[in-house]
């Protein structure tokens, strides 16, 4: 037996350590708070409804292909994942409308049909830009650990002039269309690592590329199953999973974590430790006498956005609306204005509503529906007290909900009687998983460099201690984390062999 890594946080970041490391020999002990896997890839049930509580698409399907290759396992046997087609269904107020499909000849058909023929070319203009970027950025940045200081002077100058940094995500994307509601659709993608469009790196338009061309899935029977294959897969190779176990400290000595302390108050020696947790959160409460180093590096760093979330069941259903939907705003700038400069929760907001009936008609019962309705908004601050304001926002929302559903259904089917609501703040988000400030992607992108300073996977000042989460590299989104939680495992390869 290899030597004995403990892990702190089943989120999928930590089980994706865990079961490379259990794949490779090494003695996995996963502690985590909650009684279940997954983190924020959670569910509610409630009335026989249904919801997924975090992620809501699976994108990059081969980063969860080559993880379970890695361990002899086919991904298939695992999980049922349905293509979504469309993978977004557009609404506006003028009442337009588009299905965003990965296909390129349909969308190109889409888009003309939906905002006539002179953006056709921009649309295939913009694929073959963002292409590139993923070309460029793939291998540097995202599938492997981050690349240090030597790794970026030897990349070559015509590849950094690739990367696209100095223009924002907006700047980029309306180079490309005229129409304003593609550059609408294609700045959205911002909000997939809880960034500003109009702030974040033109770098980030890689998303789309990820999205609309190698396509979206939705795992059969939810989103949260994902999080119970891979505990599956763990507790296959051997890994123990602790719940109802949260950690105190990260035990350290002589500059090295040589184990975990849980809050019974047991110690867990180990040769290596893994934190699957926020990372600002990890350096306030798990890391004794962080250093004035560590505690620049957590300043420097501005939070993502996070969300206010309305679980509704809702009574009827509705043929407009496919499995993902969104309502957008009229002022796009002004909404993320609201979350990252003014800090309150947007007032006129983009609703995202998701819909897993459309595809699992068992998550509400018949002639209802189960809608997961997301908001982003701000990290958390003295600018919103959401104690006090949480209700009138819940009721804001639905009003607005009912306001965008009157433009696309009968009168009677747009008066959607709510008949259940589950909610959740950026409080919750802070409270029960640990997100710093609420935020739910760990870091934002929100500056040229900020993407490619997220904190390494292996720590610079402790040793033995390596970062799996959407704070730490490759970032924010179930792929990326799974990938952070990759790389954290090679990492402890390379240094215990």
């Amino acid at each position: 037996m290899k030597a004995h890594v403990i892990v702190i946080g089943a989120g999928i970041g930590g089980l994706s350590a865990a079961i490379r490391l259990a794949a490779r020999g090494y003695r996995v002990t996963v502690v985590e708070k909650l009684d279940r896997p997954g983190g924020k890839m959670g569910e509610v049930r409630a009335d026989g409804f249904r919801w997924d509580t975090g992620p809501s698409v699976i994108t990059m399907r081969h980063v969860y292909e080559a993880l379970f290759a890695e361990a002899g396992r086919d991904l298939n046997d695992y999980l049922d994942l349905v293509p979504l087609q469309p993978i977004t269904r557009y609404f506006w107020r003028d009442g337009a409308t588009i299905d965003a499909v990965a296909d390129e000849e349909a969308m190109c058909e889409n888009i003309r049909r939906a905002f006539g023929p002179r953006d056709v070319d921009g649309y295939r203009r913009f694929m073959r830009y963002a292409k590139r970027l993923h070309d460029v950025v793939g291998g540097p940045f995202l599938y492997r650990q981050k690349p240090t200081l030597r790794d970026l002077v030897s990349l070559p100058l015509a590849d950094v002039f690739k990367i696209d940094a100095l223009r924002t995500m907006h700047q980029a994307v309306a180079a490309h269309f005229s129409d304003p509601h593609l550059v609408q659709l294609f700045d959205r993608f911002a909000t997939y690592n809880g960034s500003s469009p109009y702030r974040a790196p033109a770098t980030l338009n890689v998303i789309a590329y990820v999205e609309m061309a190698q396509g979206a899935w939705y795992p059969r029977g939810g989103i949260f199953q994902l999080a119970r294959a891979w505990e599956q897969l763990a507790t296959e190779l051997g890994a123990e999973i602790r719940y109802n176990s949260p950690a105190e400290e990260i035990c350290i000595a002589s500059g090295r974590a040589y184990g975990v302390r849980l809050k019974s108050g047991e110690i867990l020696p180990a040769d290596a430790v893994v934190c699957n947790v926020d990372y600002t959160s990890a350096c306030e409460t798990l890391i004794a006498n962080g250093t004035l180093r560590r505690a620049r590096k957590k300043g420097t760093l501005e939070p993502s956005c996070s969300g206010f979330v309305l679980m509704l069941g809702v009574n009827g259903t509705h043929a407009p609306l496919a499995h993902h939907n969104i309502f957008f705003t009229q002022d796009y700038r002004r909404e993320f204005d609201d979350i990252f400069i003014r800090r309150i929760a947007p007032r006129d907001p983009t609703l995202y509503v998701c819909i897993t009936s459309k595809t699992d008609p068992d998550h509400a019962p018949p002639g209802c529906e189960n809608w997961f309705v997301l908001i982003n908004a701000p990290y958390l601050s003295e600018a919103y007290d959401w104690q006090a304001e949480a209700e009138r926002y819940a009721q804001h929302i639905k009003g607005l909900l009912v306001a965008n559903l009157g433009r696309i259904c009968p009168p009677e089917n747009a008066r959607a009687l709510v008949r259940v609501e589950r909610r959740l703040t950026p409080l919750d988000l802070q409270a029960t998983y640990g997100g710093h400030r609420g935020a739910i992607y760990g870091f934002s992108s929100n500056t040229r460099t900020a993407a490619f300073m997220r904190p390494g996977n292996r720590d610079g000042e402790i040793g033995r201690l390596y970062f799996a989460s959407g704070s730490a590299h490759p970032g924010g989104g179930v792929p990326l984390v799974t990938l952070s939680g990759i790389a954290a495992a090679q990492c402890i390869e390379e240094d215990l062999g």
